[in-house]
């Protein structure tokens, strides 16, 4: 399994979306995504996003890692 990296913050709300997270308009350049667990995850949508915020993101929407690479390709 690929290791986890800092990617696009537009491919990452392409993957909450995959998870079954609904995508709805943030402040600025910022996108909010609803999680089925009922977490909102907000994703700055024009830069790459670092390591720490993806996995605090990918924690609290209740996806694995794993998961989230796997959705990723």
């Amino acid at each position: 399994m690929p290791r986890l990296r800092g990617i696009k913050g537009k491919e990452a709300i392409k993957v909450f979306v995959k998870a079954g997270g609904i995508e709805k308009k943030g402040k600025g350049d910022h996108v909010n995504v609803k999680m089925p667990n009922g977490q909102i995850i907000t994703i700055p949508n024009s830069k790459e996003i670092k390591i720490g915020l993806l996995k605090a993101a990918i924690r609290k929407a209740g996806v694995t890692e794993e998961e989230f690479m796997r959705l990723l390709k």
